[in-house]
């Protein structure tokens, strides 16, 4: 079955331009990863794990990377776009591509939807700093706050960007470097100026709250490290994807995880963690040492980081809408290229436009849980596929190997499925919904008919 569709996506006529070389897709990562995680929920962190939030990140780093591993193994073997959407339709089949297709469209366009949310507030806040505060209707949408009507700046912010992103690729990578460094740079700083006013008695106890802490606050942390599955998706536009995929897989998680250590021993170094604001902890404490400027620049680097995680979102999914239109589970128009730029440029408005109406009007809290679980379930299925073709197919060629590989994929997955079971009931309820739909549509509203009639 696998070596069957890696023929048959081979020989379409419809590919993506390969131009990304092995550091634009660790700046895809990186650009992907570090965002409103390490600016917003290490606060949260703090107050569940007190300074035990630094082992909590190494703990959520290493379960990560057993899904890294087995994204890095699965898009070596099977370089086309889609990520797993395509790995799903390798291993499991028609039915099993759908529904992680369609899970894959949740997960990118909520959580494109929840970092435009994020963007919005920061940028608010921003303008106020200039004295510039946005009338009521315009600062919030109707669900969100009583007197409100849209979240403007969120839906002009999406719908820029997905403008942006009909050019080619390789642009799109370039505008992702320049938000990488900007936001890496900023954190750098932090801690290069933090670690003077770290005190060593800040950092004992080590595990204040019991060692059940930090599994706790490693399961929240976890999601800061959500984003590195994206250089997946973006297989098929790499030069040479066999080599350069793990690279910018395994590469840019390594580099994050050993920024988030650092950020965060210089944060809960830096004051007792009793004393750490949960909703704004770097640029509270370093307001607190009298250090207004650095707040100030935390305060950009924070815009900046979820600027990139929206646009590299924003790049994700209609490359999965793209990748289940050509095997013909979508109408064809998902497949259609702009002529210069070689970019899905069709799937690429649709989303931008259904993103930025979500932005608009819908509480962010919502947004992001779906969001989360769905990202959990793409994880499980990776890792479980790993696990299955290491049984079924074991001579099968991979130019990316796990060492230990049937140990690692389920460990991967069962780490990926307890983090689900941590989700709220509302969680599931809503993914079911939304995969229930999908069936539907595959089953009654004509996909699977349209694509047997090809």
């Amino acid at each position: 079955m696998f070596l069957f569709y890696r023929e048959k996506a081979t020989n379409q006529q419809v590919s993506l331009d390969r131009c990304l070389s092995r550091f634009d897709l660790v700046i895809i990562g990186v650009a992907q990863i570090i965002g409103a995680g390490i600016f917003v929920i290490v606060g949260v962190g703090v107050k569940i794990a007190g300074t035990g939030i630094v082992l909590s990140f190494a703990i959520s780093g290493f379960a990560a990377m057993l899904a890294a591993l087995c994204y890095a193994e699965m898009a070596a073997m099977h370089p086309v776009a889609g990520g797993a959407y395509s790995y799903a339709h390798a291993i499991f089949g028609e039915i099993y591509a759908w529904i992680i297709g369609w899970d894959l469209i949740l997960e990118y366009g909520m959580g494109a939807a929840t970092a435009a949310v994020g963007w919005s507030y920061y940028f608010q806040e921003l303008l106020k700093g200039l004295n510039v505060v946005l009338p009521a209707w315009a600062a919030g949408g109707a669900l969100s706050r009583a007197d409100g009507l849209i979240n403007l700046p969120a839906a002009l912010i999406v719908l820029l960007l997905a403008a942006l992103l009909i050019l080619r690729t390789r642009t799109n990578a370039l505008v992702a470097r320049s938000l990488v460094f900007l936001k890496v740079g900023i954190l750098l700083v932090v801690v290069m100026v933090g670690i003077f006013y770290v005190r060593p008695e800040h950092l004992t106890p080590l595990v204040p709250k019991g060692s059940f802490s930090l599994i706790q606050g490693a399961s929240l942390v976890f999601f800061a490290y959500l984003g590195f599955d994206v250089v997946a998706i973006t297989a098929e536009e790499a030069r040479r994807p066999q080599r350069d995929i793990p690279v910018g897989i395994i590469g840019s998680l390594i580099i994050c995880t050993f920024i988030y250590i650092a950020v965060t021993l210089v944060l809960v170094g830096m004051a007792p963690y009793q004393e750490i604001d949960a909703a704004a902890p770097f640029a509270v404490i370093f307001k607190q040492v009298g250090l207004d400027w650095v707040a100030a620049l935390v305060a950009l680097g924070a815009l900046g980081g979820i600027t990139s995680v929206l646009y590299i979102l924003l790049l994700a999914q209609p490359r999965v809408l793209f990748a289940m239109g050509r095997d013909g589970l979508l109408p064809s128009w998902t497949t259609k290229l702009h002529s210069g730029f070689q970019t899905p440029y069709v799937t690429t408005l649709a989303c931008g436009l259904m993103v930025a109406a979500l932005a608009a009007f819908t509480p962010i809290e919502k947004l992001a849980f779906l969001c989360n679980i769905g990202t959990l379930f793409a994880f499980f299925v990776v890792c479980l596929g790993v696990f299955i073709m290491r049984w079924t197919r074991p001579a099968a060629p991979r130019p990316f190997r796990i060492p230990g590989g049937r140990l690692v994929s389920s460990l991967g997955a069962l780490t990926s499925l307890s983090l689900m079971f941590s989700m709220p009931l509302d969680s599931w309820l809503r993914l079911f919904l939304w995969l229930l739909l999908g069936l539907f549509l595959y089953w009654f509203a004509g996909f699977r008919r349209r694509r047997q009639g090809d």
